[in-house]
């Protein structure tokens, strides 16, 4: 009762003019020697000499805003209080924007190509496509710890299967995709050759780093998996799909291609890593931003693939191409279903929680890299073919599409992960 006194007398107090003259002595209902007064808050200077220890500074903010309005500053709380606001509204919107960077990246790069298709023909033109692809590489060099490769060599056998579900097993789904009638009918003869074409060369590694997967496990099947399709996926065109057709693929300039643009900058990268500490010990304290620039450089590739074929994306009617475009989804969330199935009961035969296929991180790379297939080598040997299997902008055109999407979902899917992840964790930490 006696503070609430105390503090209604002070608030009717005017305050001290400054004079030189010395003060004279006033009496107050509590004991203070000098008492200032702030535009935010008020603090008594000199203790009084009742207490030894010091008191907590007293902060009447609220109190006193209508005072501070009177003397002229109240315009600072209420640039405070939209401040305030401001940081309450973005912070949520900056880690949603942080958690969904890559689904964000690589749907910000479709709306670039549809809005404005110039300046992603220009960037195909210049071959930004390549530079990103390397970009990607290089980074997953300069990342790539040698602890990570012994633990691909571990887990042998789980590539094996990977690179048998890419090349052997996954292009047998192309029958099944034959058997839809759709007219025109290269929508669908594009999508049974997508599913004969290796992995991707960027976006499989990309996504198994962003969610902690053996990212070594997932180099080295992109890898192998794109130097041996150069003389399975002829074989697997012919006989699959253009039974006997003729069909060719320029072996020499794509495997030299693939050299270029997956080996070269990997290695590159490895060995910047491994010459130079303080280059390691940087990359390590900032492999989020590393990881972040991947995803930009990986969104680069629907925006160009978009801005490229957007002129006959509108040339087809809308619900065909709803159609084709549905199927392909349809298609990689049974590629998905099938390696994870197959995965699981391999690791299940194979010796239960001691099996390399039961870690978590040679699970998630295994179903990443084998369910994705790639379109800069689909695109090269459409080139190649001449007509044979039908128009080959028709071809090509649900294939970017499928492309496009299969990133995109295991993009959610990696996130899902993540998240999954972070709530497993929650208990341990407490």
């Amino acid at each position: 009762m006696a503070v609430a006194v105390a503090l209604r007398n002070l608030a009717r107090w005017p305050p001290a003019v400054a004079s030189t003259a010395a003060p004279r002595p006033r009496s107050f209902p509590f004991s203070a020697n000098t008492i200032r007064f702030s535009a935010n808050f008020i603090v008594p200077i000199v203790y009084p000499p009742l207490f030894a220890e010091p008191r907590p500074v007293l902060r009447l903010a609220r109190a006193v805003g209508g005072f501070d309005q009177v003397g002229g500053s109240g315009n600072q709380s209420s640039k405070d209080s939209v401040s305030q606001k401001a940081s309450t509204w973005a912070e949520p919107l900056l880690d949603f924007v942080a958690t969904n960077f890559l689904p964000l990246a690589l749907l910000s790069g479709i709306a670039l190509g549809l809005v404005n298709p110039t300046p992603g023909c220009l960037a195909h033109k210049l071959s930004l496509s390549g530079f990103s692809t390397c970009g990607i590489f290089f980074i997953s060099g300069i990342m790539l710890h040698s602890r990570e490769l012994g633990a691909a060599v571990e887990a042998w056998p789980a590539g094996l299967f990977g690179l048998g579900s890419i090349l052997l097993i996954t292009p047998f789904f192309s029958r099944l995709v034959l058997q839809i009638q759709l007219t025109p009918h290269e929508l669908i003869t594009g999508l049974a050759a997508f599913c004969c074409m290796p992995t991707t060369l960027s976006s499989g590694v990309a996504l198994t780093q962003l969610v902690g997967g053996n990212s070594a496990l997932a180099l080295a099947m992109t890898v192998l998996s794109n130097l041996l399709g150069i003389l399975i996926v002829p074989f697997s065109l012919s006989k699959l799909i253009g039974a006997g057709a003729g069909i060719s693929v320029p072996t020499a300039q794509l495997f030299k291609s693939l050299i270029m643009m997956l080996l070269v900058p990997l290695v590159t990268g490895k060995v910047i890593r491994d010459s130079s500490k303080s280059v390691a010990e940087y990359v390590d304290r900032n492999r989020r931003s590393f990881s972040m620039i991947s995803a930009i450089l990986l969104g680069l590739v629907p925006w160009m693939q978009v801005s490229r074929s957007r002129s006959l994306l509108l040339a087809v009617k809308p619900a065909i191409f709803a159609i084709a475009v549905g199927m392909g989804v349809l298609l990689h969330f049974i590629l998905l279903a099938f390696n994870t199935i197959a995965v699981r009961s391999l690791s299940v035969v194979s010796g239960g929680d001691q099996s390399v296929f039961s870690k978590k991180e040679n699970l998630r790379a295994v179903i990443i890299v084998a369910s994705q297939k790639t379109l800069p080598v689909l695109v090269a040997v459409v080139e190649q073919l001449q007509g044979a299997l039908g128009e080959s902008g028709l071809l090509v055109l649900p294939c970017v599409a499928l492309h496009i999407n299969q990133i995109i979902i295991d993009s959610f899917v990696v996130n899902w992960w993540l998240r999954r992840d972070q709530m497993s964790a929650k208990p341990k930490e407490v």
